[in-house]
């Protein structure tokens, strides 16, 4: 279960998605959404390296 979403619902979602957009157009709208998460991933790993860089850095300067 994905945050308390059963099969029902997600099935419900699904087919009210495919009744507003159109069988056409999921395929296409899913594969944006799966960039856009994939490029949120990447800023959130990229953001995590410089905090981690930044704090070596000033691990090193106090040595």
């Amino acid at each position: 279960m994905i945050g308390g979403i059963g099969m029902p619902e997600l099935i419900i979602i699904l087919i009210i998605l495919l009744v507003l957009f159109g069988a056409a157009k999921l395929p296409e709208i899913g594969k944006s959404l799966g960039k856009a998460i994939k490029e949120f991933k990447k800023a959130g790993k990229e953001i995590k390296n410089d905090i981690e860089e930044v704090t070596k850095e000033e691990d090193e300067e106090k040595k």
